[in-house]
């Protein structure tokens, strides 16, 4: 598979957990993939729709630790075997499919209490079920500490022979972009490159999609790795109790356009995007299927 190594843009879907909180489930719900699949799959589909070409799992928080550490009894094979599924089915066989790795939101060791060996092995059962399931690739994203993120792209590289995109979230544009760990998105890809990943990119955090642009220019002159970016929908606010994401469709293209530029050749939206964030883009970049 080499969509990452087009010349052209390619678009990635956008948020999922905002958009199924906008049918009242939970936001951040791979429990949604066994109790709501039917819902799951329209947010797939409503992506394809609006012309993107690669989809993503909705297996994010789908790992033994992080399942474990938030008491979420669920049957871990079949939650992530069914979100592969579910994607695949709204990809049809034109589109890749994109099996999510993300952070367990515990430290490693000496400030936490996991192991390397134990964050590897975590991250390796989760690749195990999304590669058997048919994942094209994997995506480890909105990782916040580098070390942890080497361990995702390990196991996977141990698991099998298909593409890996490690993503960062930043919280600061300084210094070319850090993570709330002190580490810059250049160190991070230095890091990723060396240990065999195919992709650096970043999403979410706390940058406009403009901010995340310059970042990416800078980045651009330091990595012979494709980037990718998903920015959110602007920086989130607090209204009657609830996070919204109120940057208009329009506008969100008109930043990832400028991260296109800057040198993102894969580009799509993280939090509080939706299908019509994604259409706009794919009408901005002109992009084909």
């Amino acid at each position: 598979m080499t969509f990452f190594r087009q010349e052209k843009a390619v678009l990635f879907d956008g948020a999922m957990g905002t958009q199924l909180a906008r049918y009242g489930l939970e936001l951040s719900g791979g429990l949604n993939n066994l109790t709501h699949p039917e819902t799951v799959l329209k947010v797939h589909r409503d992506y394809v729709q609006s012309g993107a070409q690669v989809l993503i799992a909705n297996t994010f928080t789908m790992n033994p630790i992080y399942m474990k550490t938030h008491d979420l009894d669920i049957d871990f094979k079949k939650v992530n075997r069914t979100g592969v599924q579910l994607a695949k089915q709204a990809a049809g066989d034109r589109l890749f499919v994109l099996g999510d790795m993300g952070p367990t939101g515990q430290l490693m060791e000496p400030l936490g209490q996991f192991t390397e060996q134990e964050m590897i092995d975590n991250y390796r059962a989760q690749a195990e079920v999304l590669a058997e399931a048919g994942a094209d690739g994997f995506i480890i994203e909105t990782m916040m500490e580098l070390k942890e993120a080497l361990c995702a792209l390990q196991a996977c590289k141990e698991v099998s022979p298909l593409p890996v995109i490690v993503s960062f979230t930043l919280s600061t544009k300084s210094g070319g972009g850090r993570t709330i760990m002190g580490q810059s998105l250049a160190q991070c890809a230095a890091a990723v490159a060396d240990q065999g990943g195919d992709v650096i990119g970043t999403n979410c955090g706390d940058l406009e999609p403009e901010e995340i642009a310059g970042i990416i220019g800078a980045l651009r002159e330091k990595t012979l790795l494709p980037i990718l970016a998903q920015p959110n929908a602007g920086k989130p606010k607090l209204v009657k109790g609830q996070t919204v994401y109120q940057m208009a469709p329009e506008v969100f293209a008109q930043g990832v356009l400028k991260c296109f530029q800057a040198g993102a050749s894969l580009v799509g939206g993280c939090c509080g995007t939706t299908p019509e964030h994604i259409a706009a883009v794919a009408q901005g970049l002109k992009v084909n299927r």
